[in-house]
């Protein structure tokens, strides 16, 4: 997640070709994904993203489809709204032979069904003669595979690489392999249906087809990536052996996850989508569920994206939660190692596979360099219990939760001031807030601060991550240390006011540099001081007023970086943009200080942002230009789309607006100060879990201002309290 400014950066996404297609066809299953143009192909010219990808592997980097050498034409696609299928409906175009159309366009339909299951891509076609003559026709299909790790593909070089190996052909069977330089061995293995009729050159297969009036014909193949030794020879399953296993596999996500619909078909299809592209994400690793960050860049685990995206749907899913907490807590750092960034007790910013990372070539296969993860993981822990009640989940977890306050204490205070402090590292991350951009952390006048840096946000997960661990404390038996970790909150709220509050500006300064200088700049991190409650009351009213000022507040959303500051650029990563899950922290900020009119504001401008988007799919970030009538939202070059925190933005603006909250010990479900925007006049929740066993069904309705709250269905012994 990292741009650069007037500073190097290492790990810059090279941008020579756009990514805004607006029809990328995007699917993916656990640790595999495939980005694909909208008539199904991959394209090797360019350095684009497209691909199949496996483990932070491009296992295929050309995929294409032809009838007798010519182009389809295209006549729609789509990924169906639950992500499970992709589907491509094309024609053929005017066939020539000796000088005479031999098949007028139109004639021949094809139709691409494509799914991924685990590390397979199951691929069906259908293949249907609309003429009114017998027609031959072949389809061809040429393929290869760059086993490109995904930072080559981004664009970094390399001083060498493995050695691609020539194909391999059995009866109905192709396989590409690469041996890498970490000595592992990747094959992309193909498996077809029917024996391809001719090899026309490396690596095409031509398929004849005979077709008579109203006839039709099939073909289907698998495309296997394989990491290792075997994996090629097990027989694939057929595509509707795939397709049922894969709707079967997606019932089951569903579970425990409440349904959501209002009064707007236009907000239905937008939480739809949030919703699909969140359980896309997910990937099932051995301690459950864990949201990736996003496709293509970051489809791999992060532990501030997997945290932050836990909390945005704790509220609808609550098993992702326990699955982060689970998965962080068994990679936490343990003992010092400086090119690691790691040091006792902190939680990882990310964990990549693939070569590069296997061999040290990048500092990510097990990479802490974040300041913020640690303190977040604290503030889920707390939210987890306070959602679930699991007392015994907690009691687990206590030592690793102990462990993550003694790194704030002993290792995250860089120079014993009391703040959060990182120092920009060389070999790894310049700065290690959300905004990890080598530029994202300046002055007033541009110039950029040495460290060690102490964040504005970081201050706010630090004072939230010691409330919510005091009352963990107390339930682990341990209550001195929750008196002291109250204490030690409430002084840092005092402090933080003091050193980081500028009247002038009205708002929290962005930073303190190594001298102890603040970063005089206006920027979307103070609202995160909301989020968390450490800003005082009479100073949360500034700062909504600020962060929904103008040359903050794009009409659209909240920009990182105000329009006046000196480093402002609206098409940069983190200095002008706006990002969805960043205004779904602030949205929440704003109503848990009853600041009514700034939530509204905020939350219908973000909608309304969505509904110009592909899919009404909230991107990763957009470009912070000013709203102008009747024109979309700026699409930013190389966002992920979709990406997880990204995605639980409109789910977590929508939790605020009704002001949920639970205590699942005392089977109660409580709305505190519900308000609805004026694009919503109902919201139906149904299967909303309290507990584990039971759920209750609601429909929230809107009458001018006021908001009621009517139970459909609702177990004994559960309890749904509205407070105004």
């Amino acid at each position: 997640m990292r741009e650069p400014g007037r500073v190097k950066d290492r790990f810059y996404i090279v941008a020579t070709s756009s990514m805004l297609d607006p029809q990328r066809l995007i699917i993916k299953d656990g640790e595999t994904f495939g980005v694909f143009d909208r008539f199904g192909d991959i394209l090797p010219f360019g350095k684009g993203e497209q691909g199949i990808y496996h483990e932070g592997t491009r296992f295929l980097s050309r995929y294409e489809l032809r009838i007798r050498g010519k182009r389809p034409f295209l006549l729609s696609s789509n990924v169906h709204e639950d992500n499970t299928f992709m589907t491509a409906d094309l024609t053929n175009p005017d066939i020539y032979r000796r000088g005479r159309i031999e098949i007028k366009r139109d004639t021949i339909h094809i139709m691409r069904s494509r799914l991924i299951l685990n590390s397979f891509c199951h691929e069906h076609l259908r293949v249907k003669n609309f003429g009114e003559r017998e027609t031959e026709i072949e389809i061809e299909m040429q393929f290869e595979a760059d086993f490109a790790d995904i930072f080559e593909v981004r664009g970094m070089k390399r001083a060498a690489r493995g050695r691609v190996l020539g194909p391999e052909y059995s009866k109905g069977q192709l396989t590409l392999s690469y041996a890498g330089l970490d000595n592992v061995e990747r094959k992309t293995v193909f498996n077809f249906s029917r024996e391809p009729r001719k090899e026309r050159k490396r690596n095409a297969f031509s398929f004849g087809m005979k077709l008579r009036p109203g006839g039709e014909e099939y073909l289907s193949f698998t495309i296997s990536c394989v990491t290792g030794k075997g994996g090629g020879d097990s027989q694939p399953l057929s595509f509707n052996e795939a397709s049922r296993k894969a709707r079967r596999k997606l019932e089951s996500a569903k579970r425990m996850c409440a349904e959501i619909h209002t009064s707007n078909e236009q907000f239905n299809q937008a939480i739809h989508k949030s919703v699909s592209d969140i359980q896309m994400m997910l990937t099932e690793t051995e301690y459950g569920l864990y949201p990736y960050g996003g496709i293509p860049w970051f489809a791999t685990p992060f532990g501030r994206d997997g945290i932050i995206t836990a909390l945005e749907c704790l509220w609808m899913k609550p098993d992702i939660g326990k699955g982060v907490l689970r998965y962080l807590a068994a990679r936490q750092a343990r003992d010092f190692d400086r090119k690691k960034a790691a040091e006792p007790g902190k939680i990882f910013h990310e964990t990549r596979k693939g070569e590069m990372a296997a061999l040290g070539e990048i500092p990510f296969g097990l990479y802490y360099g974040s300041v913020d993860s640690t303190p977040l993981f604290v503030m889920l822990a707390g939210a987890y219990w306070k959602r679930t009640g699991d007392a015994d989940f907690i009691k687990a977890l206590w030592d690793n939760i102990e462990l993550a306050l003694l790194w704030m204490e002993n290792y995250g205070d860089v120079d014993g001031d009391g703040f959060l402090e990182y120092i920009p590292q060389k070999e790894g991350l310049i700065n290690q807030g959300w905004k990890d951009s080598a530029d994202s952390v300046f002055h007033a006048d541009g110039s950029f601060p040495r460290g060690p840096i102490a964040l504005c946000e970081v201050q706010a997960y630090a004072y939230a991550a010691r409330v919510e661990a005091a009352a963990l404390a107390r339930l682990a038996g341990k209550y001195n240390f929750a008196e002291k970790l109250l204490k030690d909150a409430y002084n840092l709220k005092k402090r933080f006011d003091k050193v980081f509050w500028d009247e002038e500006m009205g708002t929290y300064v962005l930073a303190l540099d190594g001298d102890k200088r603040p970063c005089r700049v206006n920027t979307s991190n103070a609202g995160h001081a909301l989020f968390t409650g450490i800003a005082f009351a009479e100073r949360a009213r500034k700062v909504a007023e600020n962060l929904l000022s103008g040359p903050v507040f794009s009409g659209w959303g909240i920009r990182t970086v105000s329009a006046k500051e000196a480093l402002y650029n609206p098409i940069s990563y983190h200095n002008g943009s706006v990002w969805p899950h960043d205004n779904a922290m602030i949205a929440h900020g704003l109503a848990k200080y009853g600041l009514r009119e700034h939530f509204l504001k905020l939350f219908t401008g973000m909608f309304e942002a969505a509904l110009f988007m592909e899919y009404t799919r909230l991107p990763e970030l957009f470009c912070g230009f000013h709203k102008r009538p009747g024109q979309s939202p700026t699409y930013y070059p190389v966002a992920c789309r979709p990406q997880a925190w990204a995605s639980g933005a409109l789910p977590f603006m929508l939790q605020a607006s009704l002001g949920l909250d639970f205590e699942p010990g005392e089977q109660r479900l409580i709305f505190k100060n519900p308000v609805l925007p004026a694009f919503l006049e109902q919201v139906r929740l149904k299967n909303l879990y309290i507990t584990p066993r039971k759920s209750v069904d609601l429909l929230i309705r809107r009458y001018e201002e006021s908001v009621t709250v009517e139970i459909l269905r609702k177990p004994q012994g559960v309890s749904v309290v509205s407070i105004k």
